[in-house]
């Protein structure tokens, strides 16, 4: 068939003048218009290392938005929602993780000619992934003085920080269903890390002893699971991608680099879904 027999466009709109197009509808112009490179004279690489960090930070936007979600459900106690939503979490996580092998491209005899042009600008300044980090759970008050410079922003990070968690939210779902969780950890100051209690190791074992009968709590549990590991993975690519580019140079942001990246790759959000599988016992028939 030659290609002007071909209708497979069907009846394509082209009279789109004064109507919603996909460039505005998604504001094309201002999204493309918004990686400028500082290097003079210009590198190639810039630009990659620009989009690399703004398409992170649209995913961080969703990841937000998402949470915030999943805590809605939780406290309208709706599990398959709530399971709904960390499942996209997770899948944005993989999409995320996937972006570091783009930047691992970058190589540090590139890197060095604009990396001067950032300043002191770091991504420990990324605000919306300090309030991830907050909405899961690593409740760190140092980290509010990094924003004291925009106080809009420290209002939106410091918010995040003084609110419960999204464990937070499971634990208390978990009571509302009739499990035993103690009064102190449902009444803790949520500014400060959750640590693992052994009341609440011992409440988990039931659910994961007995999953159907406790199907809602086991599956949120196993989505919970899959963020926390999901994130500590991202953060060891992290660790080796900046390892890879700049060795064991300092951040520019002023923290120690590969040092400190590697110093919270070990950090766990949800603790007692993790103690809990030491406590289970084997099953004999």
């Amino acid at each position: 068939m030659s290609g002007s027999d071909d209708d497979s466009t069907g009846e394509l709109l082209t009279e789109l003048a004064g109507k919603l197009d996909y460039a505005t509808y998604l504001r094309l112009e201002q999204l493309l218009s918004a990686q400028r490179p500082l290097a003079s004279p210009p590198h190639h690489d810039e630009l990659l290392f620009i989009v690399q960090h703004q398409t992170s930070e649209l995913w961080f936007k969703l990841v937000l938005h998402e949470l915030r979600g999943a805590i809605e459900a939780l406290q309208r106690m709706d599990a398959r929602s709530c399971c709904k939503i960390l499942a996209r979490v997770s899948h944005i996580q993989s999409q995320l993780m996937n972006q570091w092998s783009v930047l691992a491209t970058l190589t540090p005899s590139e890197y060095v000619q604009f990396r001067h042009v950032l300043g002191p600008a770091s991504g420990i300044q990324s605000y919306q992934n300090r309030m991830i980090e907050f909405v899961l759970g690593n409740k760190d008050p140092r980290m509010l003085a990094v924003f004291q410079h925009d106080p809009p922003v420290l209002a939106q990070v410091k918010a995040t920080y003084e609110a419960p968690t999204l464990y937070d939210e499971y634990l208390r779902f978990l009571a509302r269903s009739g499990m035993t969780i103690p009064r102190e950890v449902l009444e803790r100051d949520v500014t400060k890390p959750h640590r693992s209690h052994p009341d609440i190791v011992a409440a988990l074992k039931k659910v994961y002893a007995e999953p159907v009968i406790y199907w809602n709590a086991y599956e949120m549990a196993e989505k919970l699971v899959d963020i926390d590991e999901a994130y500590a993975l991202w953060r060891h690519r992290h660790v080796k991608v900046v390892s890879r580019v700049i060795g064991h140079k300092r951040g520019t942001g002023g923290t120690a680099g590969v040092a400190y990246l590697e110093k919270i790759v070990g950090n766990v959000f949800f603790p007692e879904l993790w103690d809990v599988r030491t406590q289970l016992e084997e099953v004999r028939p």
